[in-house]
């Protein structure tokens, strides 16, 4: 089993920039949103760690943020947070589906 170091890195990545738009902003939203995707970062990164092919949690939360912070980059063309955290989202996407698509080898019985 190997452990998904990018999924918590992402996690803690999504986590940060919640908390530092409360510190910065005063914006609650971007606190309890921050934490609560980061949460589900965090699960999605646990469950593919303990079972490589459980990948839809992690699907999920990087394809939301993708989207969201995607709309709001197009709307604002502001880089932060809205471009970084489109573009994190974006690349854990395209790992999460490279991972998907690759054989892995069956064990002998």
């Amino acid at each position: 089993m190997a452990v998904d170091w990018i999924g918590y890195s992402y996690a803690g990545l999504v986590t940060a920039g919640g908390i530092m738009g409360y510190l910065k902003a005063g914006s609650v939203m971007s606190l309890v949103a921050g934490l609560l995707f980061g949460l589900l970062a965090a699960v999605g990164a646990y469950l593919a760690s303990q079972q490589p092919k459980n990948v839809w949690v992690s699907l999920g939360t990087s394809g939301a943020l993708a989207a969201v912070m995607g709309v709001r980059f197009i709307n604002t063309l502001k880089f932060m947070p809205a471009g970084l955290m489109t573009i994190a989202s974006v690349l854990m996407l395209v790992k999460i589906i490279v991972g998907m698509t690759k054989k892995r080898p069956n064990k002998a019985l």
